[in-house]
């Protein structure tokens, strides 16, 4: 089965799609850096730089299977949806990017992934609606990646439409957690002393209550809902597009390193990624989860 995919930043989705064995024969984003480590990883596949907006779909390959991640920071609860903020508009509206591309190819199926709250997008029942003037029948499955053996929970929408006139519900079947403690490394890494100057008084309020909760070694959230630190026993919470999450030993703290956050997201070992960390990390949070990916492809490839 051949595949396409949209959006396809770091690379995840075609990952996962190789995972179940799809032939991903196109990919696009309009940022060159994710294009340059979608090539590296994915060379077979041809590559594209570009708005999708403006995408001339007659020169895509034919596909069986359209994959696409469209922009989720509009719709998005850690970033928020400010009333008329135009950047927000603008994200949610690359969305229509797959309705053009499925109305010019009309595959077989199509996943679209994004966060939950995407079903409550005010455009949603408009999008929804042209899909299936297209022909396509819709199921959303909201989807823990823990529970597809990531070392981290990351709850997303997985939005599987096919060409049937019944909506295509996927059984899919659990697989056993895998803790947070598999991906990090405490020999590696620059560590610094917790107790200095320059650290803010809310990040040792943080890893007090950690060390309380969970001993001498804990994850902590330098941002987000985690105020009391997390056990290593557990996967990981969400990996975001920048340096969220800290290891404790001791008196010791230092950052995930970008190839501990990779193993967090489920990607290959020898994954490729940018040299720059940020740059690294700004991918991956980005990305879709490669075997929660996987699962979700070997189902529909299964049904279709």
């Amino acid at each position: 089965m051949k595949a396409i995919d949209l959006f396809a930043g770091a690379g995840g989705f075609s990952t996962g799609a190789t995972m179940a064995g799809a032939q991903v024969v196109w990919a696009a984003n309009h940022w060159p850096l994710a294009v340059e480590c979608h090539a590296a990883n994915h060379p077979s596949a041809a590559h594209v730089c570009q708005d999708l907006h403006q995408a001339n779909w007659q020169t895509v390959p034919a596909h069986d299977l359209l994959l696409a991640s469209p922009c989720c920071q509009g719709h998005s609860k850690a970033r928020g949806k400010s009333s008329g903020n135009p950047q927000h508009d603008a994200s949610r509206s690359t969305a229509w990017g797959v309705v053009s591309a499925a109305e010019f190819h009309r595959p077989a199926a199509f996943v679209v992934e994004n966060v939950p709250e995407f079903l409550d997008w005010a455009l949603y029942p408009a999008w929804e609606a042209a899909m299936k003037a297209l022909g396509y029948s819709l199921v959303p499955h909201v989807i823990d990646a823990a529970d597809h053996g990531v070392p981290q929970n990351r709850v997303r929408m997985f939005l599987v439409g096919t060409r049937s006139k019944a909506p295509l519900k996927l059984t899919l079947q659990p697989r056993e957690h895998v803790p947070a403690l598999s991906f990090v490394d405490f020999e590696a890494g620059n560590w610094s002393n917790i107790h200095r100057p320059s650290r803010a008084l809310a990040t040792l309020g943080r890893i007090a209550n950690g060390r309380s909760s969970h001993g001498s070694r804990f994850l902590t959230a330098y941002y987000g809902n985690e105020k009391g630190g997390r056990c290593l026993s557990r996967p990981i919470g969400t990996i975001t597009t920048r340096d969220r999450w800290a290891i404790v030993d001791g008196d010791h703290m230092r950052m995930l390193s970008a190839q501990e956050c990779r193993a967090a997201m489920g990607f290959p070992a020898d994954y490729r990624l940018p040299k720059q960390h940020r740059s690294a990390v700004h991918l991956l949070g980005n990305a879709v989860c490669p075997p929660v990916a996987r699962d979700v492809i070997s189902a529909v490839m299964a049904a279709i």
